[in-house]
């Protein structure tokens, strides 16, 4: 009876581990050379983890809200935290369109146990189940020009995003306040 139940639990146990799968199959991601980085292309439904994980759904994929992969091979939330572009933006206007879509992504995942980065994805490419061709995940720059018409000028995109500015305003260039920073730079730089 013992070894009959042993060998029910092995059938029953998964044959490889979640954090061992390799999702590098025929993925055409550009490495960056990011340490813990991997190739990887899998399907994932593009949902809104406030609505997934807290039921906070009445604004479910909203303007301004964050949005997740939900990867079909194992359920795993993973977070796509970047986009294509060279400027550090993230995801979300590349992946707004697809809200609530089941789609194939391609991009490079980050596993770095050291400093906490676990399922954080940069999304090179997407697409519909349904669709032969990629889309590419370079939207961020022209939708927040087309969203921010009256902050024209010179320079990366940050310089200028009236939300940037503002927090800059209220807490410093160090996120200190004002008063503080004011002090670090007497201090440090021997600036009067």
């Amino acid at each position: 009876m013992r070894q009959l139940l042993t060998i029910l639990s092995l059938i029953a146990a998964p044959a490889v581990p979640t954090a061992a799968q390799d999702f590098s199959d025929g993925s055409e991601a550009s490495e960056w050379g990011l340490f813990g980085e991997q190739k990887a292309r899998f399907e994932a439904a593009v949902v809104d983890p406030l609505c997934l994980l807290a039921g906070a759904c009445d604004q479910e994929c909203a303007p301004g809200r964050q949005l997740a992969l939900e990867r079909q091979a194992d359920g795993v939330l993973v977070m796509p935290l970047k986009n294509r572009e060279t400027v550090f933006s993230g995801a979300v206007a590349d992946l707004a369109p697809y809200c609530g879509e089941t789609v194939e992504v391609d991009g490079l995942l980050i596993e770095n146990p050291e400093i906490g980065a676990t399922n954080v994805y940069q999304v090179q490419r997407i697409r519909r189940l349904s669709e032969e061709e990629w889309t590419e995940t370079n939207r961020f720059t022209e939708v927040w020009a087309r969203e921010n018409p009256s902050v024209a000028g010179e320079g990366p995109w940050f310089r200028r995003d009236p939300r940037v500015t503002a927090e800059i305003e209220e807490e410093g260039w160090l996120g200190l306040g004002p008063e503080a920073e004011d002090a670090f730079v007497r201090d440090w730089l021997g600036v009067e």
